[in-house]
């Protein structure tokens, strides 16, 4: 069961949804899709289990979890760990539609799937390197 939004409601996302699990969802729907995706899927390690537990630990820490990813990792600098990868406008509308599909599988609800969509809008348009 998820918790209600009530209006002025300043607990973060990740409250809200009741913990880790739902990022956890996330990452996991989000490799699935990527696993199958022919454009994105050369981008990534032949085992997704690194990149997974590394989305789920950023996303826990972003939306106000406890910050396991920047304890081991180190700050998230998201620009500089995708800089190696060509990232144009077609990357990113396919990175986009790709999560997208990765928030319905995991049944994230509203409002925050919006408040994530809209993070993840954000981010993916600023991983832009390429014309």
């Amino acid at each position: 069961m998820q918790p209600s939004v009530q209006a002025g409601d300043q607990r973060t996302v990740y409250e809200r949804l009741g913990g880790p699990d739902p990022f956890w969802r996330v990452a996991r729907a989000f490799y699935a899709r990527i696993d199958r995706h022919p454009s994105l899927r050369p981008m990534f390690p032949e085992d997704l289990e690194e990149p997974i537990r590394n989305q789920a630990e950023f996303l826990i820490q972003y939306f106000g979890g406890p910050g396991e990813y920047s304890r081991r990792k180190g700050h998230p600098r998201l620009r500089m760990r995708h800089m190696q990868f060509r990232i144009g406008v077609a990357e990113r509308n396919w990175w986009v539609e790709t999560m997208l599909g990765a928030l319905q599988d995991a049944e994230i609800p509203e409002p925050e799937r919006t408040e994530m969509v809209r993070y993840f809008e954000h981010a993916a348009t600023f991983l832009i390197n390429a014309e």
